[in-house]
């Protein structure tokens, strides 16, 4: 997990913890007010953790006023 940032890694552990029943669906605001970002810095994360995570899955799921995203334990 070197190769992750800081932020990355909080984002990450978050997502485990809040993920580890099964899916779960997320807009980067929630996340971002829990841990102390902005939601601009969650929602870019997002997407590359969605490229660089081996044990979550994290993917773009639906766009209303703003994105969510389904996560779930690989």
């Amino acid at each position: 997990m070197s190769d992750f940032t800081e932020d990355e890694k909080r984002i990450l552990s978050y997502l485990r913890e809040k993920a580890s029943r099964g899916q779960e669906y997320f807009r980067a605001r929630s996340i971002a007010d829990s841990l102390g970002l902005s939601s601009k810095q969650v929602g870019v994360r997002l997407a590359r953790l969605g490229e660089k995570a081996e044990d979550v899955r994290i993917e773009k799921w639906g766009r209303s006023r703003s994105t969510t995203w389904r996560v779930e334990r690989a």
